[in-house]
């Protein structure tokens, strides 16, 4: 318990001291932001600072921070470190350079503004990688909680076409195409605060609820300082890919833009896009800590807790609450695996929208343009929703985390042509790297070539990333001359 709470005041001083360092480099001025400027009352449109705090929250949230940290906690509570300094030295300076170098290049996609730092290439790399990935997470998050309400019907006995999957599929997807299509300040900005702080109460509930049970224990690091996995999975770089939303996720820089063009001063960024990341890291560690604590251990293993994640995430999580929280757990569980992903499936969409409007300079102000993207999109996504993507979507993982590390060298390209501390962004790139290339030599749906191959393979290609932009570095002055 008190590697639990060390872990907890280093995520609080860390948003306080290094995103102040973070938020520094960067220099934030009082100049007119895109939402002011552009202000077309669709996708720029100013929203108060709070809210923009919780929807940031909510869109990069979901239940990533909740399953993905239970997930991670079959390795132990070393798990703790990785959401901890993961949060505040990759997580949050990833979160906040996506966002606020959209907000500097007015409100740009994060396809367009890799594009502006390392070159046309990898604009058209990430546009294409952008829309995939967003299509996919949107569809993914209105098939799963369809399921689920249709779980909850046929459990009460209740029949007919509302206890059917293809009715709330449609009914969900419907939704998006409202959400994606209207203003954002018309839904996203008034109720998705409401969910947020529903997130959030979640969380609390579940620690309350682990400390007020005499029964649970959280274990500490030092004395669990092993590799608990049942199937001794590596933690390395295992554990560094499931726990990505509760550490870091390169998810959150498709979102950032959202609220980048909701800004209405550069000086926001800080407690919007580094604050939602370190409350993101809080509730993961928050979950993390209830999977290490509630479920029994077996030599030394998380057998309890890999027993009920079998039953599946909706399963777990709802395990979890009632145990803690008991019949109002319930309740808040219901509300966090139906709500959470949809309200992070429609911001997909949106998202995916606004980098085709990007990519072919499509202007969103107009009604029958915003159609154009909507429709297709959409379209698209019924069809994927009855498609088997299962083996598709085990591929999510490896491409979030990798979307993270391109992102962490835009920025640092950033950095450095503005002759700023371009080392806050460089190292945890190169980690990244090697986080995201060892998994892809190691992993059994990518090569499958064991540690043996992965593990050196892995640390020589970040090296050849690091020397890349390190040479790059080197080369850009000469040409600029």
């Amino acid at each position: 318990m008190i590697s639990f709470f060390i872990c907890l005041l280093l995520l609080i001083g860390g948003y306080f001291v290094y995103g102040k360092v973070v938020e520094n480099t960067f220099a934030p001025d009082d100049r007119e932001t895109p939402a002011v400027k552009i202000n077309d009352g669709v996708d720029y449109v100013v929203m108060p600072q709070w809210k923009l705090f919780l929807v940031q929250l909510l869109n990069i949230a979901g239940l990533g921070p909740i399953f993905g940290a239970m997930q991670g906690a079959l390795w132990g509570p070393v798990v703790f470190l990785w959401i901890t300094f993961g949060t505040i030295f990759a997580g949050g300076v990833h979160d906040y350079f996506s966002g606020m170098l959209s907000e500097r290049n007015e409100g740009a996609s994060i396809s367009e503004v890799c594009g502006i730092y390392l070159g046309g290439f990898m604009k058209n790399v990430m546009r294409i990688f952008s829309v995939v990935l967003l299509v996919m997470v949107g569809t993914v998050f209105a098939v799963g909680p369809a399921g689920l309400i249709v779980t909850l019907f046929k459990n009460g006995n209740v029949s007919g076409i509302v206890a059917s999957t293809e009715f709330w599929l449609w009914i969900i997807l419907a939704y998006y195409f409202i959400a994606t299509f209207i203003s954002i300040d018309k839904i996203i900005g008034r109720i998705y605060p409401v969910f947020g702080i529903c997130l959030i109460i979640m969380a609390l509930g579940v620690i309350i609820g682990v400390f007020t049970h005499s029964d649970y224990q959280i274990p500490e690091i030092w004395s669990h300082f092993t590799n608990m996995h049942p199937k001794g999975t590596p933690i390395w770089s295992v554990m560094f890919i499931t726990v990505a939303c509760g550490a870091i996720s390169g998810f959150h820089a498709t979102q950032s833009p959202l609220m980048a063009r909701c800004m209405k001063s550069e000086k926001q960024g800080h407690f919007v896009f580094y604050g939602a990341m370190v409350a993101e890291g809080v509730i993961a560690l928050i979950w993390a800590a209830a999977g290490c604590s509630i479920y029994a251990v077996t030599d030394g293993l998380s057998t309890g807790l890999s027993a009920i994640l079998a039953n599946g995430q909706s399963a777990a999580i709802y395990d979890v609450c009632s145990k803690t929280m008991g019949g109002v757990g319930v309740a808040l569980a219901m509300i966090g695996v139906i709500v959470c992903p949809i309200t992070s499936g429609d911001t997909a969409f949106r998202s995916a929208r606004l980098v085709l409007a990007d990519w072919f300079k499509v202007d969103q102000s107009k009604f029958t343009k915003r159609l154009i993207l909507c429709v297709p999109l959409l379209a698209v996504g019924a069809v994927v929703g009855h498609l088997d993507y299962t083996i598709v979507w085990r591929y999510f993982s490896w491409t979030n985390q990798t979307l993270a590390m391109i992102v962490l060298w835009t920025a640092s390209m950033f950095l450095f042509r503005e002759k700023k501390n371009y080392w806050i962004t460089v190292v945890p790139a190169t980690f990244m790297s090697a986080v995201s290339m060892t998994y892809f030599f190691y992993a059994p749906e990518c090569l499958n070539l064991g540690t043996t191959v992965a593990y050196p393979a892995g640390i020589i290609l970040a090296i050849v990333f690091f020397g890349i932009f390190m040479y790059a570095t080197k080369k850009q002055p000469k040409e600029a001359a």
